[in-house]
């Protein structure tokens, strides 16, 4: 059984740390993002939230949905969706042993597709590009996937 101080030392698993604390990090943005376009926007999804902005029929008129804020809340529901998969397989796979190198070139293509596929969806630019980040991002966790399963299979 390994210890700490070995897990320390496996330079494919703190790389992984590294890279996982920047996703986990910018999905925590999203979620404040989310917020802040709630509550610059003056637009709830919970009749309680709008107790502060009015009394009865006045506070109704906050409780509706809006594009700006549906498209950030839809952005970190695709990162909720897409980074969860990746720290799970991407934690097996840095355990797994990997080359340092192509580890790195998993771990940088995830996070840059998933900062590109924000700023996408955010800007909005046109399709493809956040279907290419999406896919990017996906198709490396697949390879991660892939790999460990090639590599230490016990079915």
């Amino acid at each position: 059984m390994a210890d700490l101080h070995q897990l320390k030392d496996n330079e494919v698993l703190m790389a992984f740390a590294s890279y996982a604390t920047i996703v986990l990090t910018k999905m925590m943005f999203m979620s404040s993002a989310t917020a802040f376009q709630r509550l610059t926007n003056k637009i709830f999804a919970n009749p309680e939230d709008c107790a502060g902005f009015g009394k009865g029929e006045n506070a109704k008129k906050f409780l509706r949905t809006d594009e700006k804020v549906e498209r950030v809340r839809r952005a970190h529901l695709n990162d909720i969706e897409n980074i969860v998969p990746f720290l799970g397989i991407g934690l097996l796979y840095s355990l797994s042993g990997p080359d340092l190198s192509t580890a790195l070139m998993h771990f940088r293509i995830f996070v840059g597709a998933r900062i590109y596929h924000t700023i996408a969806y955010l800007t909005p630019l046109p399709q493809p590009n956040r279907a290419l980040a999406f896919f990017a991002g996906y198709g490396v966790t697949l390879s991660m996937a892939y790999r460990l399963l090639k590599s230490r299979l016990y079915l």
